[in-house]
């Protein structure tokens, strides 16, 4: 499912099922650390976000869209249009890496995902076991190992 650029410093690329790119649906992930887990963990983290239920997509996307609200107007041309469904801000945000934050095979699974709003705002989130922890521009505050 990675495509590995450099194994040993745990730096690849995957095509993400949902979430999109600027150009594309390809995300870089990173596995930073000393465990020789970090693999299988990255590995674990790319499944958990390219099978996120629905219910985390949407509530994700609810955020998302919070975010956008509070931040329209700091981009000066960016006004969010209403939305005909809760989904339709992925067309306004873009993501561009997810960051492992496992030490190893045994630990629950937590990654960051880091983007960006055309509203003028690096926007991320973090994700728990299949929770959404955090969504908005301090999202690698939340990470505990990397």
């Amino acid at each position: 499912m990675i495509r590995w650029k450099q194994q040993e410093t745990g730096e690849g690329e995957f095509d993400s099922q949902f979430f999109r790119n600027e150009d594309g649906n390809t995300l870089c992930v990173y596995a930073n650390g000393d465990s020789s887990d970090l693999m299988a963990c990255a590995e674990r983290c790319v499944e958990a976000f390219n099978h996120l239920p629905d219910a985390v997509i949407q509530e994700l996307c609810k955020q998302l869209t919070d975010c956008a609200q509070a931040g329209d107007g700091l981009e000066e041309e960016f006004e969010l249009p209403s939305l005909e469904n809760p989904q339709a801000i992925l067309e306004y945000c873009w993501f561009v890496a997810l960051y492992v934050d496992m030490e190893n095979e045994d630990d629950e699974i937590a990654y960051a995902v880091e983007g960006e709003g055309e509203w003028g705002e690096n926007i991320g989130f973090y994700i728990q076991n299949n929770r959404v922890v955090y969504v908005g521009p301090d999202y690698l505050t939340y990470m505990k190992h990397g």
